[in-house]
């Protein structure tokens, strides 16, 4: 969840590690700090909070160097204070960590013994002191952060500085993203990508158990069993990462408004001149199930997904949150296939999950954003969203290309199985390439929504409400308010209403009723008017024939184009995340970094 970043450098390096860990702040901003080594003495600056503090602390008490490491966090152990900001140091030696070390407490208890004491809360000061206790033992770095290494339990990504090595970076990897960058003359370290983009294009990722030994004329890796081991270095295309407002207030605001760009782009993609084009391989004839698996927004995506290979392809799916998948230790078919979704391709529970499943099925299958990342890399097929870099934590066009991608998917399944006609196909397709146009139309709604958000602002609950495919779409916008306004909100199948959530309604609930006028509305509407007839607050989102015939006596409506049934989903996204965000803008909540959240969920 935190970010990382080292740089072995021609000049000063702190402003490229603070630049770098802007880009990382999606990761997590509890606290950030850095190292550097200069005239052979390390030093460290550590500041609570978003990264702006550290910049601020810099400038009064600015740190020279042309070698450094960087952090920013996302609390696990130990509370956002100073002395649980990373860089840890001990002695020698200063660590930055993303992960978890897991049996902390044991070596915390052992290195006590010895006389090595803890000054933080957290399990990271650990690594940092077994580092420093091989070296008074009279390790070198190398040796000691090697033998230190073989001592951690648990996931992590982790890079070291010394003191008195102006030229040595060491960095390791164990479930957690690590990346080398390499420059002319100039070396990097970065969780990812998107952090070393401004420094240089070509990168190296290690891979699970790998550690390295940085310098600047180059690096050195070897495996977990210490053997050295040839990564292959590849380009990284700098558009793909930049990141930039573009004008917008907020990050979030600029990725709703991509939508149809990046969905046409997607389109052009896989249809090209209107022919289905995914990757060889991908072929659902002989597949007798599909298990979907992913966490949070991107499950959702997985629960509209299985509405659709269930109902063209005839395809039976079951859905997983990773975070439970290996514990409910499902029965897989090998005639199966795993399908994983993610934006980052680095959540931690969904690639323990596709490691759980991979021997178990017939083919890994991965729905990513980064091509380049650990879940792509481990699956059989990946296939991208092309959503671009979405630096926002609340996840919005990501969603929307996950969705159609697994449309796509759905399609492809349903000819492969005989259940769709080339013509049926077609058909499909062709809806599907009308999205962007009505997607552009139901932006233009924002300032209408930005009107009802001032209202949804005031209240303490609210329920969201859909059936069919709509109701996963409801749980997404009960998810979406939630995480940036914090406002309790929950979604729920119509149906379900009068089994309990009833309860809840008063004059004071708003309910949001997403009811495009397709075979369920008019059981919608039913559900609906239980709810009006408590005196509940209905804000319906439907076409013009919905709202001519169910309209009457809502609290508030918002009018949606005509889209065919089994992309609906698709398009009334965009009304519920400028909901989400429009309300929070109202309450004055920070709508890019929402507290307690990270983008990039890298610890289990």
């Amino acid at each position: 969840m935190c970010g990382i970043v080292g740089v072995l450098g021609h000049n000063e390096v702190a402003p490229l590690i603070v630049e770098a860990l802007k880009r990382l702040e999606y990761r997590g901003y509890d606290s950030a700090g850095i190292a550097t080594v200069n005239a052979g003495r390390l030093d460290r600056r550590r500041a609570v909070g978003k990264l702006v503090n550290l910049s601020d602390l810099l400038v009064h008490e600015p740190l020279a160097g042309k070698a450094g490491i960087g952090h920013t966090r996302w609390a696990t152990h130990g509370g956002p204070e100073v002395k649980n900001a990373h860089p840890h140091r001990a002695g020698p030696v200063a660590v930055v960590h993303n992960g978890i070390i897991e049996n902390f407490r044991e070596l915390r208890e052992e290195l006590a013994a010895d006389g090595y004491v803890q000054e933080s809360d957290t399990d990271t000061e650990a690594v940092a002191l077994l580092v420093r206790r091989e070296m008074d033992r009279g390790a070198s770095p190398a040796d000691a952060a090697a033998a230190t290494l073989r001592r951690l339990k648990g996931a992590f990504a982790l890079c070291f500085l010394f003191d008195g090595e102006e030229d040595l970076l060491i960095a390791a990897r164990k479930g957690s993203p690590l990346a080398i960058g390499h420059g002319k003359g100039e070396m990097f370290v970065g969780s990812d990508a998107i952090a070393l983009a401004p420094m240089t294009d070509r990168i190296t990722y290690l891979e699970e158990g790998d550690w390295a030994v940085v310098t600047r004329k180059g690096v050195v890796i070897r495996d977990a069993e210490g053997r050295l081991a040839n990564r292959a270095e590849a380009r990284i295309q700098i558009d793909a990462t930049r990141i930039e407002k573009a004008g917008y207030r907020h990050f979030m605001a600029k990725e709703i408004a991509e939508q149809p760009v990046v969905i046409a782009d997607a389109l052009r993609h896989y249809l090209p001149r209107g022919r289905l084009n995914l990757p060889e391989g991908v072929d659902f004839a002989g597949v007798d199930r599909l298990a979907l698996v992913a966490c949070g927004t991107a499950s959702y995506a997985c629960h509209v997904a299985k509405y659709w290979f269930e109902q063209i392809a005839g395809l039976p799916c079951d859905i997983d949150i990773a975070s439970e998948f290996r514990y409910r230790d499902p029965v897989l078919s090998p005639d199966s296939w795993a399908v994983f979704v993610s934006q980052s391709g680095e959540t931690a529970d969904t690639l323990a999950a596709l490691r759980h499943a991979r021997e178990q099925v017939a083919k890994v299958v991965a729905v990513v954003n980064v091509p380049t990342s650990s879940i792509a890399r481990e699956s059989d097929l990946a296939l991208p969203i092309l959503a671009g870099v979405e630096v926002g934590v609340a996840s919005t066009k990501a969603f929307t290309c996950q969705l159609t991608v697994l449309f796509l998917m759905a399609v492809k399944a349903g000819l492969d199985r005989g259940r769709l006609t080339a013509e049926g196909a077609a058909a499909h397709l062709e809806a599907l390439a009308t999205l962007p146009g009505l997607m552009n139309h139901a932006l233009g709604l924002s300032s209408d929504i930005a009107a009802i958000a001032e209202k949804l602002a005031e209240a303490q609950d609210i329920l969201f409400l859909g059936r069919g495919p709509m109701f996963p779409l409801a749980l997404e916008g009960a998810l979406k308010l939630k995480e940036i306004s914090y406002i309790h909100a929950e979604g729920y199948a119509s149906g379900e209403l009068k089994h309990g959530p009833i309860a809840l309604i008063d004059n004071r609930v708003p309910v949001i009723v997403l009811a495009p006028h397709d075979h369920l509305f008019e059981k919608t509407v039913s559900n609906m008017q239980e709810v009006m007839a408590r005196h509940g607050k209905v804000l319906l989102l439907s076409d013009a024939r919905g709202l001519a015939e169910a309209g009457a006596g809502c609290w508030q409506v918002l009018a949606l184009p005509e889209v065919a049934p089994q992309l609906a989903p698709i398009l009334y996204s965009v009304p519920a995340q400028l909901l989400a965000y429009h309300t929070a803008i109202a309450k004055g909540t920070d709508v890019d970094q929402p507290r307690n959240l990270a983008k990039s969920v890298t610890v289990e």
